[in-house]
């Protein structure tokens, strides 16, 4: 393995698997010198969040029908584990569950939450976004991004809101409570992919974004709850650098 892809490698697994990558260098989404116009500027391993070509977030239009495999979603209900880490709401389940898109395999390590969403669709952004992170054997990252209206609440998401800890840096289990992530998603599958990077330092690239087409609803009482802590965690939309962008059909 090459140094570069070595590092590459050790960034995308600390981004998937930590609850708060790169404690030691503080970053924000504010208009300030720690916040995203700013990223490369804090940390040399934080350089690709200017130098790169494929980054995330993006604005999807444009995209092309093709025929692309159903991801299929084998989750099941778990005790779940809610982490602030300073950043967003971040969720935690069990190691068992994982999505399958083709004859690839990909692990869910955590989900997590922006507001409003970093994704737009034909320009607009969503209300809230929830980002499922998957990991392969290899360390590639596959994202599933579930936009999110405001409408009816959302009882299998219920018991995150109510309890998200308030304090950075600190974590609940949820006592008692089976969460079943596939509860949260919308009834029907049909995604937008392309190829990006991670939406937070260090940025890195080569993570396959799976974003619904179909959006899930959350009461504006969730909304609020979340936004209460982080009332804009969304990274600016980033350039598209010619990325073909493809919709399943």
């Amino acid at each position: 393995m090459s140094p570069r892809v070595a590092v590459r490698s050790l960034a995308l697994m600390l981004y998937a698997a930590a609850p708060a990558f790169a404690a030691d260098i503080h970053w924000e989404y504010g208009k300030g010198h720690g916040g995203p116009a700013h990223w490369s500027e804090l940390s040399p391993d934080f350089a690709t969040c200017t130098a790169g070509k494929h980054q995330s977030p993006i604005d999807i239009k444009g995209a092309e029908k093709a025929p692309l495999p159903e991801i299929q979603f084998a989750y099941q209900p778990g005790s779940p584990k809610v982490i602030n880490n300073g950043h967003t709401i971040q969720v935690t389940l069990p190691l068992d569950n994982s999505i399958t898109v083709g004859d690839h395999k990909y692990d869910l390590l955590q989900f997590h939450f922006h507001t409003p969403s970093e994704e737009a669709v034909s320009g607009k952004r969503t209300p809230l976004v929830a980002h499922f992170v998957h990991k392969d054997a290899e360390g590639n990252l596959a994202v599933v991004a579930v936009l999110f209206n405001v409408g009816a609440e959302n009882a299998a998401l219920k018991p995150v809101f109510a309890k998200m800890p308030a304090k950075a840096k600190t974590e609940v289990e949820l006592q008692g409570v089976q969460l079943d992530p596939s509860a949260a998603l919308p009834a029907q599958r049909g995604y937008y992919e392309f190829e990006g990077s991670l939406t937070t330092p260090p940025c890195s690239e080569g993570v396959r974004w799976l974003v619904l087409q179909q959006r899930s609803t959350v009461s504006q009482a969730q909304l609020s709850a979340f936004k209460k802590l982080y009332p804009n965690n969304a990274r600016p939309l980033q350039p598209l650098n010619g990325r073909p962008i493809r919709a399943s059909m």
